[in-house]
């Protein structure tokens, strides 16, 4: 614990950062159990992403030996543009996915085989699925951190801030209880020599 002057004015002020870490400790606190369900949630949440890609790519498995044909079809699909926005969850910034735009290319419909367009379906889904368990993934690691420094904030409040302003305000006022009673010894003794004094003379 820092050395703490023992004067009225830092009692005072001890007083008052108290009263501070203890305003501002609960919202602390409701902003960690805020995160710490929301990240719950978005862990659910990333798991069920997971599995819909599962699924999908076990859909696939009874034709994927057709994607061996060297058939260029999976040039014909690109990514054309990824659109997010971004979400204030618990006081943090995290991107959300909203839309996905793809270019396909033209293609003969009689000359190539009939499943390629499910073919490029499946990888539109997939690549759809790849972009939003990224961006959960991204979000887990944003709220993760928020998270990692409310929890140091709200230990530095509980375990250090306040329990040093307790301690300062204890040991402020025994020293000045203290002081106060060693004027009142110190005037009656004047007061009594004074006394005796007067006696004397």
């Amino acid at each position: 614990m820092p050395a703490v002057k023992l004067t009225k004015n830092e009692l005072k002020r001890q007083k008052d950062a108290l009263k501070r870490f203890r305003r501002y400790l609960p919202t602390l606190l409701l902003k960690k159990q805020q995160l710490q369900i929301v990240i719950r949630q978005q862990e659910a949440q990333l798991a069920d992403e997971e599995r819909r890609r599962d699924s999908v790519i076990a859909g696939a498995a009874s034709w994927q030996e057709l994607f061996a044909e060297p058939f260029p079809f999976r040039d014909w699909i690109k990514v054309k543009s990824v659109e997010t926005e971004s979400a204030n969850v618990a006081g943090v910034e995290i991107p959300v996915f909203k839309s996905m735009d793809f270019a396909t290319e033209p293609y003969d419909l009689f000359l190539t085989p009939p499943w390629v367009d499910e073919a490029l379906a499946l990888f539109a889904a997939l690549s759809r699925l790849d972009v939003e368990i990224g961006l959960l993934r991204r979000q887990a690691a944003l709220l993760a951190a928020e998270l990692r420094v409310t929890s140091q904030r709200v230990n530095l409040f509980e375990k250090v801030k306040i329990p040093e302003a307790i301690e300062g305000i204890r040991r402020i006022q025994i020293f000045l209880g203290d002081q106060q009673t060693a004027a009142v010894v110190r005037g009656k003794i004047a007061k009594k020599s004074l006394l005796r004094r007067m006696g004397e003379s």
